[in-house]
């Protein structure tokens, strides 16, 4: 029996790429918005000056002494995209087996094109572990993520950060001191915080969103805590619940409240902890009473979405389907149709059947790309102006050509190391979290 396929209408190229978009609102070309017409110009220009760069984060305080990238050489800083691309292709093929590219779901275009995997941030700390035979693995990403990457890897690999000033804004806002003094200050409410009580649990577990820093995670592991992804938060929280009268949650607010609340925690039960204040701003009374205490910290591309952009979504579009990541405000998550992890909602969108309008509450190089792949849909980032990731723009296909024709080379630039004193611990939080799987979804609503 033949079968005769009928070809699909003809549907438009769409331009994946957000650098692209940015580069047409500066020109004039298009009459989009973007939050900084800075965000057109090489990364490189804002290296050797202090904060994060251009984009969401462009307000959010940097900590003194945060990683800073070297010059990048002038070849690259003048190479077209074209050059880049053809210089990136051809060292890969020279290394072959030898280096694993990486590439975050929130990387421009112009860099995924490139990687072996991609992925969330711990999708590609796994797929890391996966490959032992690799000597290099480049992270297209941010520094925590390539931490933990180092975390999960031989001791022989070598992990990669293309440019180092590729931080975390919501990262940095728990650092390690803060959380020591947290810790000190919550003995003193709660007494013996390793005492165990007469149903087994410690007066508080501590539990860090996998955006933090090798050093918050090897805290927790130190104190009989955990790492959670926003995939798996739930099912760790339930951990937590299991094993301790209350949780402290670093350093997402936002994922830490949706995700309890969800769960039936109270929201008077969830105090935040300010680390400039004492006690966190709160009383002791408060503390005492608590079940969640959330740290102060946020991601500055989620906070950019609003519950007026929803209705006006709405509005534009009806019928349409709202999805946002759950590091999103608490408002803004209950407006939504669903919230999920990025996977989440790039399964969510994959497993539509018929075409179909999507407003996305994420960051928009996956927004952008996802409407890209899937033209049978229309799907538009909720928030109109463009702003991107400042840390994650930092990833510019110059600095991945620099490190991969350095590693052709025989040198090995920008390795990201945990000392093994933070390493150890560390890696308990993680082996925690890896055991702790949420139930097994069929696929996304």
């Amino acid at each position: 029996m033949s079968i005769t396929f009928v070809p699909a209408p003809a549907v438009p190229p769409r331009d994946g790429s957000v650098d692209h978009a940015i580069q047409a609102i500066v020109t004039g070309a298009s009459v989009d918005e973007t939050c900084t017409t800075d965000l057109a110009v090489g990364p490189w220009d804002f290296d050797t000056r202090p904060g994060y760069g251009p984009g969401s984060s462009m307000g959010d305080v940097i900590p003194t002494g945060a990683p800073r990238q070297g010059e990048l050489p002038v070849a690259y800083r003048e190479a077209d995209e074209a050059e880049l691309d053809e210089r990136i292709r051809a060292a890969k093929q020279t290394l072959g087996d030898r280096v694993v590219v990486l590439g975050h779901f929130y990387q421009r275009e112009e860099v995924v094109r490139h990687a072996d995997y991609v992925g969330d941030s711990f999708q590609l700390a796994t797929a890391a572990k996966g490959r032992p035979d690799a000597e290099a693995i480049v992270f297209c990403g941010v520094h925590f993520m390539a931490e933990t990457a180092d975390l999960l890897s031989g001791p022989d690999q070598a992990v990669i950060l293309p440019n180092l000033a590729a931080g975390c804004s919501m990262a940095d806002m728990a650092d390690i001191d803060q959380v020591e003094e947290c810790w000190e200050q919550l003995e003193d409410v709660l007494g013996d915080l390793d005492a165990i009580d007469e149903d087994g649990r410690v007066p508080v577990i501590p539990v860090t969103y996998m955006n933090s820093s090798a050093a918050i995670k090897g805290f927790v592991g130190r104190h009989g805590g955990i790492v959670c992804t926003s995939s798996n938060a739930q099912t760790v929280l339930e951990w937590a619940f299991e094993r301790g009268r209350r949780v402290l949650f670093f350093p997402d607010q936002h994922l830490g409240r949706n995700t309890a609340k969800a769960m039936g925690v109270p929201l008077e039960q969830m105090p935040m902890w300010n680390p400039r204040k004492p006690l966190g701003g709160s009383s002791a009374e408060v503390l005492e009473d608590s079940r969640v205490i959330l740290w102060h910290g946020f991601c500055s591309v989620h906070r950019r979405f609003t519950v007026g952009q929803i209705e006006q979504a709405r509005a534009e579009h009806p019928g349409v389907r709202v999805i946002v990541h759950p590091e999103c405000p608490m408002e803004v998550v209950d407006a939504a149709d669903e919230a999920g992890s990025t996977d989440y909602i790039r399964r969510a969108i994959d497993g539509a059947t018929e075409p179909t309008t999507f407003a996305i509450g994420t960051e928009i190089n996956l927004v952008k790309r996802l409407a890209a792949q899937y033209p049978q849909h229309e799907i538009f980032c909720l928030d109109p102006v463009v702003c991107p990731c400042s840390t994650m723009y930092r990833i510019h296909p110059g600095y991945l050509a620099c490190v991969l024709e350095e590693l052709v080379a025989g040198r090995t630039p920008n390795r990201i190391t945990v000392r093994s004193d933070v390493a150890d611990p560390a890696r308990v939080s993680l082996e925690r979290m890896l055991a702790a799987k949420p139930p097994v979804v069929a696929s996304a609503r």
